[in-house]
């Protein structure tokens, strides 16, 4: 597999990343402001609890499962690499929104 391969593939498991987690965080925000904010029942912990677990299963998916298809197919250099440089767009990303936050 191609170096090139390996890269735009971790680019894009990394952008796929990063956008669900801002969708989740805009649901977070704007549920918590609005249609959520006036319930107080049990439901919402049981909400909240379930998004986590579907977001701990997606994203699991979306960073590892590539690599780990990979490395049991025997491509373990190249499944290491993509995992490495996904974690390392990953990384910039959140650098990156972290500096817009901070200079805002």
């Amino acid at each position: 597999m191609k170096k090139s391969q390996i890269i735009s593939q971790a680019l894009i498991s990394a952008l796929s990343t990063s956008i669900y987690v801002m969708i989740v965080a805009l649901f977070m925000y704007f549920g918590n402001q609005g249609f959520l904010k006036e319930i107080e029942t049990i439901f919402i912990p049981i909400i909240m609890l379930m998004l986590f677990v579907f977001s701990a299963a997606l994203t699991g998916f979306l960073m590892l499962g590539k690599p780990i298809m990979w490395y049991f197919d025997g491509k373990k250099k190249e499944a290491w690499s993509l995992f490495f440089y996904t974690l390392g767009f990953f990384f910039i990303i959140t650098l990156i929104i972290l500096l817009i936050f901070i200079l805002i």
